[in-house]
């Protein structure tokens, strides 16, 4: 690019001028920029803030964070999703106390060391939380730099990927990295939007050869979507004496950790009854007998659908054992929120139970 200075200036200025007044903005605390960082991973700013208040309120520090028990973190997390993150983030917060004596990682390098941190979140803490020259890629600064540079490729070719890193890296501010990649994804966010771009405001639209050949609609280019499929799910609901029975599920897989009323996949061809009697003879061992469906549940997961059916179940037989769970809890319904649940539980437990 021809004067970079000049864009840059530009660029620095407008984000000086008009940049979200964010929380994690007004430091430069390594904890509180990963943490922001981490759970904007896949997350809107305006979803993600109350999130990102109510888990610094309950974990203000990194050794805070590294002395709560995972059912905690979790706790905070609910609701979120993408709960790996959180796992991640507790495992690193106590790699960092204990294994560093709480002291954090300076450069990308040394983040990229921690689980959960990957390039753009190693670059981005880097950069703004220690002022290391190095840009970061994400979704926004993809946009932004497809538009800049009127790229035509497909923006998920790992070969078109390595030239926006180039790109990326010869824009950086060697003087601001840490403003500059901010204001990068800034711009993404609230001026070179996915759909409608609002080029009149844009601090650096003489700069755009999108623009210039009016492709900024069209730009980035993406791969074509996969099909999204579709899963029934039965759910069941077992009480005894005022107790609801819910199982935690493995940390290794999707949703670990969390805790869940007992269920599984409908198998093709299968009566969601008799799919629901097999899961929970699977799951804990016992024979139920299946009553009402009290609740249906639509949920979207990021590479999946579900319809989740809830019914009312009574043990025939057996005694309930954490087969396909690390652990089983009798919970009184007033104490079920203790417990952090999926999105898709929560749903029916508020409006059915």
């Amino acid at each position: 690019m021809e004067d970079l200075a000049r864009f840059r200036r530009a660029l620095l200025a407008w984000f000086r001028k008009n940049a979200r007044d964010l929380p994690w903005r007004r430091t430069r605390d390594p904890y509180a920029v990963w943490l922001s960082e981490i759970l904007l991973q896949q997350t809107r700013v305006r979803q993600g803030m109350p999130y990102y208040e109510r888990f610094a309120a309950a974990f203000p520090t990194v050794e805070a964070l590294a002395a709560a028990p995972l059912d905690a973190v979790l706790k905070q997390w609910e609701g979120l999703g993408y709960y790996t993150r959180a796992r991640n983030l507790h495992k690193a917060a106590r790699l960092i106390v204990h294994d560093r004596g709480g002291v954090f990682p300076v450069t990308s390098a040394e983040w990229r060391m921690l689980p959960g941190v990957g390039p753009y979140t190693a670059a981005a803490v880097a950069s703004i939380a220690f002022g290391e020259r190095v840009a970061v890629l994400d979704g926004n600064v993809i946009r932004v730099l497809t538009r800049l540079f009127d790229i035509a490729a497909c923006s998920d070719a790992p070969s078109v990927r390595k030239r926006l890193w180039g790109f990326a890296e010869e824009l950086l501010s060697p003087a601001s990295p840490g403003d500059f990649n901010q204001a990068m994804m800034e711009l993404g966010a609230v001026t070179c939007l996915p759909r409608g771009p609002r080029c009149d405001a844009c601090p650096v639209r003489a700069f755009c050869a999108a623009r210039r050949m009016g492709t900024q609609e069209d730009r980035p280019v993406r791969a074509p979507k996969k099909m999204v499929p579709h899963y029934d799910v039965v759910v069941g609901v077992i009480c005894r004496r005022g107790r609801y029975l819910i199982g935690k599920r493995p940390a290794g897989g999707l949703l670990g950790g969390l805790w869940e009323f007992p269920g599984g996949k409908v198998a093709p061809g299968e009566d969601r009854e008799a799919a629901l009697r097999r899961e929970l003879r699977e799951e804990l061992g016992v024979a139920v007998r299946v009553g009402a469906c009290i609740a249906t549940v639509r949920h979207a997961y990021s590479h999946f659908r579900v319809t989740l059916h809830v019914y009312r179940c009574v043990i025939a037989s057996g005694t309930p054992r954490p087969l396909g769970h690390t652990a089983l809890a009798w919970v009184a319904r007033g104490d079920l929120r203790r417990y952090a649940f999926p999105k898709a539980n929560l749903k029916f437990i508020d409006s059915a139970l």
